[in-house]
């Protein structure tokens, strides 16, 4: 049972005000939304039972933010940087069409396991995104290929209301807004950056090499990235007290 008012009832009512977000892009482009797609039910009930288990509470958490939902990815589970395996070891639920890149979940998966295992991960972080729906760009051949929402500046543009909604959002779930973590040290950061300086969202923002970044061309240097990831996440560490 989800308590009323704790960090997944919050979780999942933000999620059904994504169902109805209808969002205008540029010719090209489309949102990929999985609170509103053919499966739908399979990602509420997924959700429900994943954010039941792990914030069922109104403990404060930090947030770890990357750009978008990948296409083949969070956008069709719905939890952010978790992969088809995991989702069925925690909810039983089986996931087909999901090509979550494995380097890049395992990298993830290798770093809440050093923290000290998922349940210690997740009671002191939640994973998201700046840009909670996931982008395609339709390319010359009419395929759909992922994007993230600063690579087009008029997409950006028009996402920008929805995006600074999104975090406002977020930071209500009981959110320590002393420091964020911005999974992509690039263009996601350099944004989010920006948007700090104007609103104060945040005390402190902590870029982190996005896994992918990692695994595809630093796996040699995989040790220096997890030390990396394990210091800025025990940075000036949460006092619940």
């Amino acid at each position: 049972m989800i308590k009323e008012g704790s960090v997944a009832h919050k979780i999942l009512e933000f999620n059904l005000t994504l169902s109805e977000q209808l969002l205008e892009v540029p010719q090209g482009y489309k949102i990929i939304n999985p609170f509103n797609s053919s499966s739908k039910d399979q990602v509420k009930r997924i959700t429900t039972l994943f954010y039941q288990k792990y914030y069922n509470d109104n403990k404060m958490r930090r947030l770890i933010l990357g750009s978008s939902p990948a296409r083949r990815g969070t956008a069709v589970t719905g939890i952010p940087f978790e992969d088809a395996a995991h989702i069925q070891t925690e909810t039983g639920i089986v996931i087909d069409n999901f090509y979550v890149n494995k380097g890049s979940s395992n990298f993830l998966y290798e770093v809440m396991n050093k923290y000290g295992g998922c349940s210690k991960f997740y009671d002191d972080f939640l994973m998201s995104f700046v840009c909670p729906l996931g982008i395609a760009r339709i390319n010359s051949k009419g395929n759909e290929v992922n994007c993230n929402y600063y690579e087009n500046k008029k997409l950006e543009k028009m996402l920008y209301p929805f995006i600074l909604e999104s975090l406002h959002k977020q930071i209500n779930f009981n959110i320590d807004t002393s420091v964020c973590y911005c999974i992509g040290s690039g263009e996601n950061y350099k944004f989010l950056l920006e948007v700090n300086k104007k609103y104060h969202l945040f005390g402190t923002i902590i870029p982190l090499e996005h896994p992918r970044f990692i695994m595809q061309y630093n796996s040699k240097n995989k040790d220096t990235f997890l030390k990396k990831y394990l210091n800025a996440l025990n940075y000036k560490k949460l006092d619940r007290r």
